[in-house]
């Protein structure tokens, strides 16, 4: 195994365990040429949301999806720093541009729920939630909890 790959797993491990100091330093200590990898962008992206920097993230999101934009990730997290932002109308936009394989996950119809419910479109926010349970079931036991949705809590 490359160092390269070693830094990556024990990064991923530290911010699993939430260690974001430690998953840091294994990502700094990269080179530079690494520092712009999809991969590696995506790994930072995911401890700047959990220690939640949103502004850092949506900057390093919107650089992940220019540099792999076939990928859906930089997408799905732009969307979300923009809504944790306060810019909800904008994480729509941002979702919606993005690539067409997108719309066969449920992650792009939950968020899209979300967004829709926060800004009083329920009924859009119960098709997107309807699309979003039935290509993943578990997506209904995070929506139980998940503020965004309370305005629909007591229909799931």
């Amino acid at each position: 195994m490359e160092n390269f790959q070693k830094c990556i797993l024990a990064a991923q491990g530290y911010h699993e365990l939430g260690l974001w100091r430690e998953a840091w330093r294994e990502l700094d200590g990269l080179s530079s040429a690494a520092q712009r990898r999809p991969d590696v962008l995506e790994m930072r992206i995911l401890i700047l949301v959990n220690e939640r920097k949103w502004r850092e993230a949506l900057d390093l999101s919107r650089e992940l999806a220019e540099a792999a934009p076939q990928e859906e990730g930089g997408c799905v997290h732009a969307a979300f720093c923009l809504h944790e932002l306060g810019r909800t109308s904008e994480a729509i936009e941002v979702l919606m541009a993005g690539p067409s394989s997108l719309r066969g996950k449920a992650i792009f119809h939950y968020n899209f729920a979300c967004y829709c419910c926060v800004l009083g479109k329920i009924d859009d926010a119960r098709e997107a939630l309807r699309r979003s349970f039935a290509l993943d079931k578990t997506f209904r036991d995070l929506a139980r909890s998940d503020g965004d949705l309370k305005p629909l809590h007591e229909e799931l």
